[in-house]
């Protein structure tokens, strides 16, 4: 048997620390795979992007990025430049895994390495933000901030409901922004909106129908801009978005597009897969086919 050589990057400190004590486990599994597994525990901030960078450059054969979506995040950031990429495995061990529920990869750890030893691979998109990239979700508005607002420390503790407490106090006091868009292929928008969402698959914050047909592997980001309301307009459309129900509502701008410039005179954050990326202008593009990432070959979407 040919052993493949493996960089695992993984945040410690994810998810209550399940990867930390998973470890000799996963190593063990990957082992008796044909999988030579070395590591990289991440250290702060942008670690994992300069580790993944040097783990193409060294050229692996796969690599695997463990943690939640922000560790996700910064290893495609380290990837997505990189001549030759190698494919990417994911073990979805953090408090949000929004990107693996959208590709059917298990919570489980055993079951998301199954995934990587059966070495079958999927292409997906990936999304440039100015000189960033992500591959799930971009978005502005005051609500967007709240992923970035909530302490790290928090977030371990209680998990999504850190996201829901911190939702809350937001909602008190919404803001609308004044946004430019310039769709290519669709045209132009100017207006107040309190927030805007480029999606890359269907899973975004635990909402598996806020873009209900948006696809990783189509070209085409879906984008949705919600218009100026109040509260009760918005606690109306938060109920329709959980059946999917909201694309059509007037309040509600969608459409698909693989390029989009957004500019503002007031300040806005940029989020990026639920980190900051930045403030706006941002000209958004779809890399398509960009990068390998193992999946289950009969198409299981059950997120176990």
């Amino acid at each position: 048997m040919v052993m493949k050589r493996a960089r695992l990057i993984y945040n410690p400190t994810s998810g209550r620390e399940e990867m930390k004590r998973r470890l000799p486990d996963i190593l063990q599994k990957l082992d008796q795979a044909g999988i030579e597994t070395s590591c990289h525990a991440t250290t702060g901030e942008g670690d994992a992007t300069l580790a993944a960078a040097e783990a193409a450059e060294r050229g692996y054969d796969m690599i695997i990025a463990a943690g939640g979506d922000g560790t996700l995040y910064e290893v495609i950031n380290g990837l997505a430049e990189k001549p030759n990429l190698p494919p990417l495995g994911i073990l979805p061990l953090g408090t949000t895994n929004d990107f693996a529920r959208a590709m059917g990869i298990p919570r489980h750890w055993e079951y998301a390495c199954d995934l990587i030893i059966q070495q079958y691979t999927r292409p997906i998109d990936v999304g440039k933000a100015n000189n960033r990239y992500f591959i799930n979700i971009a978005g502005g508005g005051s609500l967007t901030e709240l992923t970035y607002d909530v302490p790290s420390r928090l977030k371990t503790m209680i998990g999504q409901l850190a996201y829901y407490m911190k939702g809350m106090e937001k909602m008190t006091r919404l803001r609308p922004t004044e946004l430019s868009f310039e769709a290519k292929g669709i045209g132009h928008f100017h207006d107040e909106f309190m927030l805007f969402l480029i999606c890359n698959s269907n899973s975004v914050g635990g909402f598996e129908k806020l873009a209900p047909e948006s696809k990783v592997d189509d070209g085409l980001f879906d984008v949705i801009l919600l218009k100026k309301c109040n509260l009760a307009d918005f606690i109306r459309l938060v109920t329709l978005a959980l059946r999917g129900e909201h694309l059509n509502d007037p309040q509600v701008i969608h459409f698909r597009t693989n390029e989009l410039l957004v500019t503002t005179p007031d300040y806005v954050q940029i989020n990026l897969d639920g980190e900051y990326g930045g403030r706006l202008p941002f000209k958004f593009s779809v890399l398509p086919s960009h990068l390998q990432i193992f999946v289950d070959e009969m198409g299981v979407s059950t997120y176990r």
